[in-house]
């Protein structure tokens, strides 16, 4: 079995207006995480994934990505380097939880990695 997508995230110019257009469009409920300004969208009852929204940052354009889960964050980093991708954010801790690692696939999409803490 392959790796699990867990998470979703989309990344607006202005968070509120970008949190206020989905949840909208798709009743999506959420919970603004104020030290992050990032809203965490559960999943939909029993079907679907939960994600997040958030506003841009300096130097980084605005992007829909999601999350893989995988066991090593470095080694799945250098995996895609070899196959052609590029490594942006290195493995960085997520509190208590776990930590998380992004490249660009070869077309140039945000792809973020989760490791689980509780592993």
């Amino acid at each position: 079995m392959g790796n699990p997508v867990t998470h979703f995230e989309i990344c607006g110019s202005d968070a509120e207006k970008t949190r206020s257009f989905y949840s909208d469009l798709f009743d999506w409920k959420y919970e603004i995480h104020d030290e992050m300004n990032y809203a965490m969208v559960g999943p939909q009852g029993d079907r679907g994934i939960g994600g997040g929204i958030m506003g841009s940052m300096p130097d980084v354009k605005p992007y829909v990505s999601f999350y893989v889960e995988v066991d090593d964050l470095q080694a799945t980093l250098d995996k895609a380097e070899k196959l052609g991708g590029k490594a942006i954010v290195p493995p960085t801790s997520i509190g208590e939880s776990g930590a998380i690692a992004m490249f660009l696939d070869i077309d140039g999409n945000p792809i973020g990695l989760w490791a689980s803490a509780a592993k």
